[in-house]
């Protein structure tokens, strides 16, 4: 059983930084890639930005220069420091990682972390 949960999240002002954690446990599988995604009110989920095995990383537009992505393969959690937040940044941040065990991959989600930036 694969578990995926999320921390970090907060209220924070706009130009304030937040580090979110995301924590997989469980036992029998390899993780593969690492994303992070949010949704925030009333538009539809996005894919903030993602990490490969070998740290290969990605981040959508809105979010370059201001957000890192990193994991710890040993530890099998995955960071996103989030730096120079804006109001448009705020949305519940939720992690999905993609796991194999034994033959097969399947995608885990955490429940996510509200983050909220005001103005």
């Amino acid at each position: 059983q694969v578990q995926v949960v999320e921390s970090g999240g907060g209220l924070v002002q706009a130009g304030g930084s937040l580090r979110l954690s995301c924590a997989v446990t469980g036992s029998g599988f390899r993780i593969i890639d690492m994303a992070w995604y949010r949704q925030a009110p009333g538009k539809q989920g996005e894919l903030v930005a993602r990490i490969t095995t070998g740290g290969s990383t990605y981040y959508t537009d809105s979010v370059k220069g201001r957000f890192t992505i990193s994991r710890d393969n040993a530890e099998n959690t995955m960071y996103v420091q989030m730096n120079n937040l804006k109001p448009e940044d705020t949305g519940v941040y939720s992690c999905k990682v993609q796991c194999e065990i034994q033959t097969w991959r399947a995608d885990y989600w955490g429940r996510g972390t509200q983050v909220t930036v005001s103005s």
